[in-house]
């Protein structure tokens, strides 16, 4: 978001179609997202954590065990 000269509203940006959700849909939502991103970095956390393979859309391997890689590499909607 962005504020222009004082006392003039927002303006937002967002693609075509975007759809704004609040209260508690959006709470499910990032509850829901944030279980999604648990599931994917859990099993590589604590002492006996696991790496994870990774391969891209374009055959790339990535094996790794930090949470940020993983986040980074995943395709996300």
């Amino acid at each position: 978001m962005y504020q222009g000269q004082q006392g003039q509203a927002p303006i937002f940006i967002l693609k075509e179609g975007t759809q704004r959700t609040r209260g508690r849909t959006a709470q499910s939502n990032n509850i829901a997202a944030a279980k999604a991103v648990a599931d994917a970095v859990r099993s590589t956390l604590g002492p006996k954590g696991m790496d994870k393979m990774l391969v891209d859309s374009i055959g790339d391997v990535v094996i790794t065990n930090d949470g940020a890689t993983i986040l980074k590499e995943m395709d996300i909607e």
